[in-house]
């Protein structure tokens, strides 16, 4: 069983107990580490997916930018040849980030779902 697309492997389909516990692992493995101090996240998972999409977001953009900027920044202190390592691990990293965005997104979106609307 599994959920859309996308999805965290680690996290069950929404529905089945347990996946907002799990989800809210997976999102603060993709968090820093000083993340996992603040008590709010875990109280509020929709926050925590919010905030989890927005850090992606950044680091997704900071990649991108050092793979635009990485041959003018560092191709001339690099060794020789040494450049394509550079630009394939930016590439993998990309890769990766994307991926994990989309699966907070996914989180995000099945948070909101089931979050209480404020009274106004």
């Amino acid at each position: 069983m599994s959920g859309p697309p996308g999805w965290p492997e680690r996290v069950p389909p929404t529905g089945v107990p347990g996946w907002e516990e799990a989800a809210v692992s997976w999102l603060l493995d993709q968090c820093p580490a000083d993340y996992r101090a603040y008590r709010a996240w875990r109280r509020h998972p929709v926050a925590l997916a919010w905030i989890t999409v927005r850090h992606l977001q950044a680091e997704l953009d900071a990649m991108r930018g050092a793979w635009r900027d990485v041959r003018a920044d560092l191709g001339p202190l690099l060794p020789p040849g040494s450049l394509g390592d550079v630009l394939g691990s930016l590439t993998q990293e990309g890769l990766r980030l994307r991926a994990a965005l989309r699966s907070a997104q996914l989180l995000l979106e099945a948070m909101r779902v089931r979050a209480p609307i404020a009274p106004r």
